[in-house]
């Protein structure tokens, strides 16, 4: 485990001693911060349309001409089951990083089953290449320091594509940092080795989304609509039956409200490696 998730269990297991006032104390800075920086454009919905299509038609035109046909032959090249392994071992390390966000979040129970997710899969799963903790009824639940931050007390925030990335907002873009400290590349000291295995990663993600992407095609009128109003209920949601914080399209807004089901978000291969 890297020396980022150390100190981040660290950091989750003094906020625990502080008490949940803490957490959400630190939110609320980063929050106001945020607001003397941006003003009210942080919380509009997508004050920045004009650059975020811009951002999103270079992003589908290099899909188009580089990452899907890339992805195309190494589904074709590669066998379902090694890319479903492949995903697997990222995914375990991505359970890692979700259990210390979970107990910064102060979900401990959540937590510590997360962190016996990764530990199962790490050894009876041959270093997560087998999800068998899935088998055991530990299921998956991917969190990132973006969900951290909201359940810290700091909003959403205005939506944002970024070049590569993908769509994004004021918030995930703030934590995207440091979730880039805790992906796969990190397990590697060579330089050439963390290029290949992010490659990897982001081939693979890639052609899991295939399929979804063709169904997309035929079904989205506005795919920016589609991708913006997406992202921002599925990033909006904490999926703890507590509060879910739904973006309204068109209102501006957020509010908590009952928990409810959010959609699968169509993020960015990129942005869906990357966490």
């Amino acid at each position: 485990m890297s020396r980022v998730i150390r100190w981040m269990a660290l950091l989750a297991l003094v906020l625990g001693l502080g008490g949940c006032q803490t957490m959400h104390g630190v939110g609320q800075k980063l929050q106001g911060a945020v607001d003397k920086v941006m003003g009210s454009k942080g919380q509009k919905l997508d004050p920045w349309e004009s650059w975020n299509r811009k951002v999103f038609a270079f992003n589908e035109k290099l899909d188009e001409n580089v990452l899907k046909p890339v992805a195309t032959a190494y589904s074709e090249v590669v066998p379902s089951p090694v890319r479903t392994g492949i995903g697997n071992f990222f995914g375990n390390i991505g359970d890692a990083w979700s259990a210390v966000n979970l107990m910064l979040q102060g979900r401990f129970k959540a937590g510590l089953e997360q962190g016996m997710r990764f530990a199962v899969n790490s050894t009876f799963g041959l270093v997560g290449l087998l999800d068998v903790a899935t088998e055991a009824g530990l299921e998956k639940n991917s969190q990132d320091f973006g969900k951290t931050l909201g359940k810290w007390g700091m909003g959403t925030g205005a939506y944002v594509v970024w070049p590569v990335f993908g769509p994004s907002s004021v918030r995930d873009s703030i934590a995207l940092p440091v979730d880039w400290q805790a992906s796969p590349a990190v397990v590697f000291d060579d330089g050439r080795k963390k290029v290949a295995i992010t490659a990897l990663n982001l081939v693979n993600t890639r052609a899991n989304f295939l399929r979804a992407g063709e169904m997309l095609e035929g079904i989205a009128l506005d795919k920016y609509t589609f991708y913006r109003d997406a992202y921002l209920q599925r990033r909006g949601s904490f999926d703890d039956d507590d509060e879910v914080e739904l973006l309204v399209p068109g209102s501006g807004a957020s509010a908590p409200e009952a928990a409810a089901s959010a959609p699968a978000e169509p993020a960015s291969a990129a942005s869906a490696a990357a966490r």
